[in-house]
């Protein structure tokens, strides 16, 4: 794969099977080490191991960055204390969502940013345009490093790692300078898999020592090295949303169910006006879950119709591991939301029975996005 970038754990992957990588945003990543259903599966029931080296950190600095990141994101910055993340969205000002984000609290005068792989420049540039005060802004993704590890049993095997006190950390709560396996960590109870689990930043010449060490201390507990399929499917079932999928420029977070993560009474932010306006004349659009009635999956882009009428369209599809069920996200319009609803996604031609069911599809006692929601 010519011209792709690679990760700084990218040499280590042959070492835990045959790993198939694809371009994933213009990195080569690998899709699968054992299986995606077997990666899966190790998640939900034991623990998997994630590189996630590709996403993009910006750290935030100065007197006025509180303020200026309260203008540029939907969430309210002002409820975070020193070790606290939030989940966010940028939007431009018709309300589009430029990208969802994690934010941490590491001082009063200094944030750090996590953003998606595919809109690092992206997002760079708009925070950019957007300064004010003595706010800086520095891009630190080629010299991060990050290492997801995701299921109930994350816990006890980072806890053979490190004497940090790790264990009574909320959700989206973190500890900035711990050792784990021998290694300088900024350790955060988040995720994006609907189980327990951490995310671990590190320099990037640290990641390799990290990876080994995790894996050799929960390998006999099951511990599996997973890829960007069982990542997705764990989403999926748990509802969280993927940029380019669920959100978009055309997208709101309010079509897409994010509401509780648009803080409309926390001050002006950009697109706050629009989003409003829109909460309140009715939200034309929703985000919700179905469930394929016939045999078939849904997919990305297929449409979505009630009757002769197309609705809207399928977002992300799969056959879930779990639930050995045929579901989907689609974002439809608002008056065919109700569940029961019947409705038909078209495949290949042909419109198959579907309807509209609950979602997120799996429920655990599951992290929530953010310390708001309860």
């Amino acid at each position: 794969m010519a011209n792709l970038r690679t990760t700084p754990l990218y040499p280590l992957y042959r070492e835990y099977g045959e790993p198939r990588c694809i371009d994933f945003g213009g990195w080569e990543l690998p899709v699968q080490f054992s299986g995606i259903i077997r990666e899966h599966e190790a998640v939900r029931m034991r623990a998997g191991l994630f590189d996630v080296s590709h996403m993009g950190e910006f750290i935030v600095t100065g007197q006025f960055a509180a303020d200026f990141l309260q203008g540029v994101t939907t969430n309210d910055i002002r409820r975070l204390k020193d070790g606290m993340a939030q989940y966010t969205l940028m939007c431009y000002p018709d309300g589009g969502v430029v990208d969802d984000l994690l934010v941490y609290r590491i001082s009063e005068d200094q944030y750090m940013l996590v953003v998606n792989a595919s809109n690092i420049g992206k997002d760079f540039d708009w925070l950019q345009e957007h300064l004010i005060g003595d706010v800086t802004i520095e891009d630190r993704s080629d010299v991060t490093a990050l290492l997801a590890l995701q299921g109930p049993l994350s816990a006890e095997i980072l806890s053979r790692c490190t004497d940090a006190p790790f264990a009574s950390l909320p959700p989206f709560h973190f500890l900035r300078a711990v050792e784990v396996c021998g290694v300088r960590t900024l350790l955060s109870r988040t995720g994006y898999t609907g189980e327990d689990g951490f995310e671990l930043y590190v320099p990037a010449e640290d990641a390799a020592p990290l990876w080994r060490g995790l894996m050799a201390a929960g390998s006999p507990l099951g511990l599996e090295p997973a890829g960007l399929g069982a990542r997705d499917t764990l989403r999926l079932e748990a509802k969280l949303p993927l940029y380019g999928q669920e959100l978009s420029s055309g997208i709101s977070p309010l079509e897409a169910g994010l509401g509780m993560f648009v803080k409309l009474d926390s001050g002006e932010f950009i697109g706050r006006g629009v989003l409003a306006a829109q909460k309140s004349a009715g939200i034309p659009r929703r985000l919700v879950g179905v469930e394929l009635l016939e045999r078939g999956i849904p997919r990305t882009h297929y449409p979505v119709f009630c009757g002769e009428t197309q609705i809207g369209e399928i977002t992300s599809g799969t056959q879930s591991p779990t639930l050995k069920r045929n579901l989907g996200l689609a974002l439809i319009q608002a008056e065919y939301a109700a569940a029961g609803t019947e409705l038909e996604v078209e495949i290949r031609g042909k419109r198959l029975k579907a309807a509209v069911v609950p979602a997120p599809f799996y429920k655990k006692t599951r992290l929530p996005l953010s310390p708001d929601k309860e």
